[in-house]
C-alpha cells in the first residue's frame, strides 16, 4: 500500500512539474498588406538549451502549426550570415513535427537532371524548396520566419526546435484526420467543398447536362483556325505568315497550340507513403485501387484518391469513361492541343492534336542534365534510343512533335557542372574536359565555353537522329527553365537544332522584349512549355505564382495567354496542368493548386470561363486585329524574396 501511494505520488510530481514547463510557444502574424512580413526571434527565446554549434548535428526538427498551407521562408542566422529555405505544410491548421537535413543549408543541392528534381526535397508532413545562401552551421543564434506577400493575414505558431544526429521522421499530431475520404483538406472549410457522395454526385450530374453544348470555336478537325488556309503537308509544321509565326495544322489550317499539360484520368496524381502517415487519412481508397508510381513499391504504397472518385463516378469502367469525359471537357473549353506528359489514354484517341516528350534519352543526374557525348558509343545509343521512341508515333498526323527535355539543370551553373565532372570517376567527358582547360586556361568563360560545345553536341546528334528516323514531325526544342537563361550563345545552338524554342515561363504575363530578343537571335518561332497560377483556399500551396482568390486564377490565366499570344512569335503554350497536384505532393513534394479540375473531378467554373473566353479572341489576337485583354490581376511570383521584415 505505501508503495502504491508512493508511486503515486512520484506520478503527480512528474506531471506537476510538466504542468509548470513555460510555455514558450511564439507566434508569427503575417501582414497581407506587406510584401514581405516575418521576423527574427532569439533562439533561447524558444529553445534556451540549443547549443550554438551545430556542427554536430545532422537534422533540425521543428513542431508548428501554421494556419495556411502558403509557402514560407525559415532560415537561421549564424556567424556566416543568413541561411533559409522555402517550406510548404501539407497539413495546414494542424500542428506537426517537420524534420529539416542540416546538409540543406551547408551544401549545394545534390546535381540532378532538371531544376524542380535538384531543388524540391520531400517530406511526410510537408516539402522544401531549396534556396538561400551556403555555410557551416556555427554560431546559431535566431530563428527567421517570413513570406511573401501573405495572403489573408496568416499565423504561424512555433514550439520547439530540436536537433539530431539521426532523421527522427515527420509527425503529424493530431487526431483529426489532415485529409478527408475524397482526398480533400479536412482541417479547413472553402466554396465548392464536397461533403458527401450524394452532393459530389449532384454536381457530377450537372456538369453532364451541358458536357455536348460547346461553342463553335471555328476550328477545323485537329484544331486549326478555319479563317485562314496555306499548303497543308499531311503534319503538323510552322510558317512564317503576314509577319507573324504560325503552325499549320495537316490540313493546313493556322494553328496555335493552345494547350495543357498531364492530362489524365485523375491528373496522375497519387498518394505517397501511405505507411509512413496513415493517421493523416480519414479514410484510404480500397487496396484494389492502389496504383503503380514512380519510386514506390506497386500496389503496396501509393494510392489516388482521383482515381477513386472517378471509380465511384463511372466504376470499374473508369478509365475509358473519364478518357472521354476528359476530351469532351477540351472540346468545351476550346483546349485544342493535349501538351506534355499527358496520358496516352487520352491521346491514343486521335482526336485532338498532342505533343509528347521524348525519354529515355539518358540525360544524366551527374552531369545537370547532360550527357557524356564523347563516350565512343553516344551515337549509336542515341540514335537507338530515339528510333525506339518515335516508331510508333511517326506516321500519326496528330502529333504535333516532340520536346526532347526540360529545364536543364546546368543551365547558367557551368562552372559547378565543370567542378562535379573534374571530381567525379573518370570518363570521357572528364577527359575532355581537361585537355581542354590545358589548352585553353581554366577559367569561368572557357568552362562554360565546353560545356555550350558539349551542350551543342548532343542537341545536334538528338536532332539529326529525328530527322533520321521521323522527318514528319517537329522539334520543339528542350524547354529550357527560364526565358532569361537564355543568352545569344544558346539561341545560336537552339537555331541550329530545333524547329521550335522552347521554355517555360512563370510570370504574371511574358515580356514582350525578352521575346522580341530571342525571336531576333533564334529566328525560331517560340513554344511556352510551362505557366500556372494558384491560390491557398483548398489546403494546397499557391504554385509557382500566387494570387488572393480562385476567380483571380482565371483571370490570370486570361491576362497571361492572351498577352503572350498576342506576340508574334508565340505559336504555343502548356498550362501546367490539367488537375490539382495531390495534397501530400508528388514524388518531389510539390503540391500546388494549379488545376482545371479538381481532386473530386470537378471543373474550377472561373478558369473554364477563362478557357473559353480566351479560345475565342485567340486567333483575332495573334493576328494582331484584336487586343488582349488588360485586365491583370494581383499576382506574385516566385524569385528570391527580398531582405525585408516587419
Amino acid at each position: 500500500m505505501k508503495k502504491s501511494i508512493f508511486r503515486c505520488g512520484i506520478c503527480a510530481l512528474i506531471l506537476g512539474l510538466w504542468g509548470c514547463q513555460p510555455d514558450r510557444t511564439v507566434t508569427f502574424d503575417f501582414d497581407s498588406n506587406k510584401i514581405v512580413s516575418g521576423k527574427k526571434i532569439a533562439l533561447k527565446e524558444i529553445a534556451p538549451d540549443l547549443p550554438s554549434d551545430w556542427s554536430d548535428y545532422d537534422y533540425v526538427t521543428i513542431e508548428f502549426r501554421s494556419t495556411t498551407p502558403q509557402r514560407f521562408q525559415l532560415g537561421f542566422t549564424t556567424d556566416h550570415g543568413y541561411n533559409e529555405l522555402r517550406l510548404v505544410s501539407y497539413v495546414a491548421n494542424g500542428w506537426n513535427k517537420l524534420v529539416i537535413p542540416l546538409r540543406f543549408f551547408r551544401e549545394l543541392p545534390t546535381a540532378r537532371h532538371d531544376i524542380a528534381a535538384t531543388s524540391n526535397q520531400p517530406r511526410v508532413t510537408g516539402w522544401i524548396n531549396l534556396g538561400g545562401q551556403r555555410g557551416p552551421l556555427t554560431g546559431v543564434d535566431s530563428i527567421g520566419i517570413r513570406m511573401r506577400a501573405p495572403i489573408g493575414n496568416p499565423q504561424i505558431k512555433l514550439r520547439s526546435i530540436t536537433l539530431s544526429k539521426e532523421d527522427p521522421g515527420d509527425r503529424y499530431l493530431e487526431k483529426v484526420p489532415a485529409f478527408d475520404r475524397f482526398g480533400q483538406w479536412n482541417l479547413g472549410d472553402f466554396e465548392g467543398k464536397i461533403h458527401s457522395e450524394e452532393q459530389l454526385q449532384q454536381e457530377w450530374d450537372q456538369e453532364i447536362k451541358t458536357i455536348d453544348e460547346a461553342d463553335d470555336f471555328n476550328y477545323s478537325r485537329y484544331g486549326g483556325y478555319k479563317d485562314k488556309r496555306v499548303a497543308a503537308t499531311g503534319f503538323f509544321r510552322t510558317q512564317l505568315v503576314d509577319g507573324r509565326w504560325w503552325l499549320v495544322d495537316p490540313d493546313g489550317y493556322l494553328f496555335l497550340s493552345y494547350g495543357v499539360d498531364c492530362v489524365a484520368p485523375a491528373g496522375d496524381t497519387y498518394t505517397k507513403n501511405i505507411d509512413q502517415c496513415t493517421n493523416l487519412f480519414q479514410e484510404l481508397p480500397p487496396r484494389e485501387l492502389f496504383v503503380e508510381a514512380p519510386g514506390v513499391s506497386p500496389q503496396t504504397n501509393a494510392a489516388s484518391f482521383g482515381i477513386w472518385n472517378l471509380f465511384r463516378r463511372y466504376g470499374e469502367d473508369y478509365i475509358d469513361q473519364a478518357c472521354e469525359m476528359t476530351l469532351k471537357r477540351m472540346d468545351k473549353w476550346g483546349l485544342n492541343t493535349i501538351a506534355n506528359w499527358s496520358d496516352p489514354e487520352i491521346y491514343g484517341h486521335n482526336r485532338k492534336a498532342f505533343i509528347i516528350p521524348l525519354g529515355e534519352i539518358g540525360f544524366e543526374n551527374e552531369l545537370m542534365g547532360l550527357m557524356d557525348v564523347y563516350e565512343p558509343r553516344f551515337p549509336t545509343r542515341i540514335d537507338e534510343a530515339v528510333a525506339r521512341q518515335v516508331a510508333d508515333y511517326k506516321d500519326n498526323p496528330w502529333l504535333i512533335g516532340y520536346f526532347i527535355g526540360n529545364e536543364p539543370a546546368w543551365v547558367s551553373k557551368e562552372d559547378r557542372l565543370c567542378t562535379l565532372i573534374l571530381k567525379g570517376n573518370d570518363r570521357p567527358i572528364k577527359a575532355a574536359l581537361q585537355t581542354y582547360l590545358q589548352q585553353q586556361g581554366d577559367t569561368p568563360q572557357s568552362r562554360k565555353a565546353f560545356i555550350y560545345t558539349t551542350f551543342e553536341k548532343l542537341m545536334t546528334t538528338i536532332s539529326q537522329a529525328l530527322k533520321k528516323h521521323d522527318p514528319n514531325h517537329l522539334n520543339l526544342g528542350i524547354r529550357y527553365g527560364y526565358i532569361e537563361q537564355l543568352d545569344d550563345e544558346l539561341l545560336r545552338i537552339s537555331k541550329e537544332s530545333f524547329d521550335a524554342l522552347s521554355f517555360n515561363c512563370y510570370a504574371l504575363a511574358p515580356d514582350p522584349s525578352k521575346l522580341d530578343h530571342a525571336l531576333k537571335i533564334s529566328g525560331l518561332p517560340m513554344i511556352i512549355g510551362e505557366y500556372h497560377f494558384g491560390t491557398v483556399d483548398r489546403g494546397l500551396a499557391q504554385s509557382l505564382w500566387q494570387v488572393n482568390s480562385q476567380k483571380e486564377r482565371g483571370e490570370a490565366f486570361r491576362y497571361y495567354t492572351e498577352n503572350a499570344f498576342a506576340h508574334p512569335g508565340l505559336i504555343g503554350t502548356g498550362w501546367f496542368r490539367w488537375a490539382d497536384q495531390n495534397i501530400n505532393g508528388r514524388n518531389d513534394g510539390e503540391n500546388y493548386n494549379c488545376g482545371f479540375i479538381d481532386v473530386t473531378d470537378r471543373p474550377y467554373p472561373y478558369m473554364v470561363e477563362a478557357a473559353i473566353a480566351t479560345a475565342h479572341s485567340l486567333y483575332d489576337i495573334h493576328a494582331g486585329t484584336k487586343a488582349p485583354t488588360d485586365k491583370a490581376p494581383e499576382a506574385v511570383g516566385h524569385s528570391p524574396i527580398p531582405d525585408l521584415w516587419d
